[in-house]
Order: structure tokens, then sequence, then C-alpha cells
């Protein structure tokens, strides 16, 4: 669009055209010293760095749980948990899977069988119905556990296996 001069001659001349006038441009904003932001980046759906996650009372789960980190569980959870980290067992807690993990500490109901690479502690108000493998179990008096529970040192658990292998 462009505007014509109104301020005309009566000479018989064309009006001049005139450009359209452009906004003063925004003053700068102030310069802060600030850290520069690294450019965001997608986020896989399992944490690549550790973390502490708390799934909370009253809250369901289903599915298959995959973490690095800590997790604590005080909810419901069906399906399976898979980590070489920590789970804690919160005494809300109701879990119905079949867990391998790096160490369980049981304070609520775990209904499954569990494969910890380091450690199983069931404290006393904790239930384990199933099967334990473990190089270290701790089930301290008042605790629950139906099942049974194999237990043979890590290192050779893994000579075992590379033994078999060969």
């Amino acid at each position: 669009m462009q505007f014509r001069n109104h301020n005309v001659e009566k000479s018989g001349a064309k009006e001049p055209i005139m450009p359209m006038p452009q906004p003063a441009p925004a003053p700068a904003p102030e310069r802060q010293e600030a850290t520069p932001v690294p450019p965001r980046r997608e986020e896989p759906a399992v944490a690549s760095a550790p973390s502490d996650l708390l799934l909370g009372r009253g809250a369901r789960f289903e599915g298959k749980l995959t973490f690095e980190g800590t997790v604590r569980i005080d909810a419901t959870f069906i399906g399976s948990i898979v980590t070489n980290d920590v789970l804690v067992v919160g005494e809300a807690a109701r879990i119905d899977a079949d867990i391998t993990c790096g160490t369980i500490i049981v304070h609520g109901e775990v209904n499954g069988n569990i494969q910890a690479k380091t450690g199983v502690e069931v404290h006393r108000t904790g239930k384990v119905r199933g099967d334990l493998e473990t190089p270290s179990l701790l089930i301290e008096r008042g605790a629950h556990f139906q099942g049974a529970s194999r237990m043979e040192p890590g290192a050779k658990t893994t000579t075992a296996k590379a033994a078999g292998a060969k």
C-alpha cells in the first residue's frame, strides 16, 4: 500500500508517491548477564541420568516400569519393574509384578518374583509373596515372606553364566 501526497500543486504535475511510514523500532531490552541456556533436546522415555521419583498414595499404575536411580512406590502397581538401581516399596504400596532390580527395600506388599542383583530387604511391615533370588537377604522380625529364596553370590552367578556360554 502506498500513500499519495495530498499537498499537490495545481500545475497538473503527477502526484508524487510517498513510501509507507515504518513504525519506529522497539527499544532494545536491557541486557542482563545470564548463563547461556543450552538448546532444548527431546528427553527419552527413560531418564538417562539417575533420578529420584515417588509414585504416591492413591495412584494406580499398570505396565512396565523401567528407571535409573531410586524410585519409591506408595501406590498400586501392576505389571513388571526392571532397573539396576534401588526400588523402595512404601508401606501403602501394593505391587503385583515380577521385579528385576539392583536392590529392593520392602515396607509394603509385593506379589511376584524378585531378582535382585545386590540385595533384598523385607522390613517388619513388609509382605512378600513370591520367589526371591539375591546374593543378600534381610528379613526383619514381623515381616511376612511366602515363597522360596535362592542366594548365590553375584560373582559366582556371573561366572557360572559366563562358563555356560563358552
